[in-house]
């Protein structure tokens, strides 16, 4: 377990008060909790105000003796009453404001209208992709947290090689995977900041189960019922068809994205030929991909390639495609930056993103899906397994 350390926190108050300042803002308010554990090391019911200029000041409503330990911070403060929080925060020195943050992508409505009567006349912005952009370029503390990631993720495939067979539901193969990963020390949780996207550590899909869904990603699966709507279900796995595993192993609120595909038997040649397209799409991808080149040219490339194969319409989802190759990750799932059309943030040193170039047919899905540090040379793998298709 480890506790994140207080010149990290510092690092990164600092990066977003200098975009602050630059956006003429007075200060951010900060409740997500994503975003609390990244500035604080802790999501303990609070509210972090970190100001322009001078030092945050974290505001306990619950728990405030796990937030003391827990966190680095040298501002940390009993909030028993929201109705006090601007009076705190004036006993620091910080108010009135003209201007002050929010994560307006994720606070609730009622929220917002509350902290509007409080903060009185400041005026509200969003400052969420100030935020996300500050966590887009990771740290070293936090490259080495991936690294360990990375270990754990090549445990689980290993374990689901050795493990699949013949006449296994996809809901059993899908718990012996989370069983093994809780021992290991997964949370059982992931956090994702897109609304309404609920996801499991294991997405498990094996033959037709390639049903399209409520999420965002190339295939959603069945699931177990209308109320969760996606991922395994009780389908039994056949031979010769796709057992196609998209995997995240969290640690110490971090997480990788890996996707392989697995088979009893031998592919039919369409999905053995897409797979292989795939393939080669994550390698020209890798060689394009340097700090400096906008993301969205990394997702023209993989739609050409895709396009030009024989394969096209079946590529980042069947019947309904999605708009993205690629993502980064770390905290949560979905973070800066988006490998997509039109996105023309540059790579830089630092972030760290997945590729998945997927194809979905109705009687299966294949693709490989890595993780990738971007270095000054280019793309390093974290998420090293075989990209082949695994024959049992």
């Amino acid at each position: 377990m480890r506790y994140t350390p207080k010149s990290e926190l510092d690092q990164r108050t600092a990066k977003l008060q200098n975009m602050l300042k630059q956006q003429g803002i007075d200060g951010a308010i900060i409740v997500q909790n994503a975003d609390l554990y990244y500035f604080t090391g802790t999501i303990q019911r609070s509210h972090l105000f970190i100001p322009a200029e001078g030092k945050p000041v974290l505001m306990v409503k619950k728990s405030f003796e796990r937030a003391g330990e827990e966190s680095a911070l040298e501002n940390i403060v009993k909030l028993d009453n929201l109705k006090e929080m601007t009076v705190l925060m004036k006993s620091y020195g910080y108010g009135p404001f003209d201007t002050i943050g929010f994560e307006l992508d994720v606070l609730p409505a009622n929220n917002y209208i509350r902290y509007q009567k409080l903060v009185e006349s400041a005026g509200i912005v969003d400052v969420s992709q100030l935020i996300r952009t500050v966590r887009m370029v990771k740290s070293p503390y936090e490259i080495e947290i991936l690294r360990d990631v990375a270990k754990f993720h090549y445990e689980v495939f290993s374990l689901i090689k050795d493990n699949i067979r013949e006449g296994i539901s996809e809901l059993e193969l899908t718990a012996m995977a989370a069983a093994f990963s809780r021992r290991k020390g997964h949370p059982g949780l992931m956090r994702v900041r897109g609304f309404n996207q609920d996801l499991a550590c294991v997405h498990l899909l094996s033959g037709n189960n390639t049903f399209s869904s409520y999420f965002n990603g190339s295939l959603g699966g069945k699931g177990v019922s209308p109320a969760f709507a996606q991922g395994s279900s009780d389908k039994l796995i056949g031979r010769n068809e796709p057992v196609l595993v998209d995997y995240s192993f969290v640690l110490d609120g971090y997480m990788l994205d890996q996707t392989r595909v697995f088979c009893l038997g031998e592919l039919p040649d369409h999905l053995a030929g897409a797979h292989t397209v795939a393939v080669d799409i994550l390698e020209e991808l890798k060689e394009i991909a340097l700090p400096g080149v906008a993301c969205g040219k990394l997702y023209d490339r993989a739609m050409q390639i895709a396009g030009e194969s024989a394969f096209g319409k079946h590529f980042l989802g069947y019947p309904e495609p999605v708009a993205f190759v690629g993502h980064g990750i770390g905290i949560e799932l979905d973070e800066l930056p988006v490998i997509a059309h039109g996105f023309n943030i540059p790579l830089e040193e630092g972030m760290v993103v997945a590729l998945e170039p997927k194809f979905v047919f109705p009687d299966g899905a294949v693709g490989v899906e890595n993780t990738y540090l971007v270095t000054k040379d280019g793309l390093e793998n974290l998420t090293v397994y075989d990209e082949d298709i695994i024959y049992i």
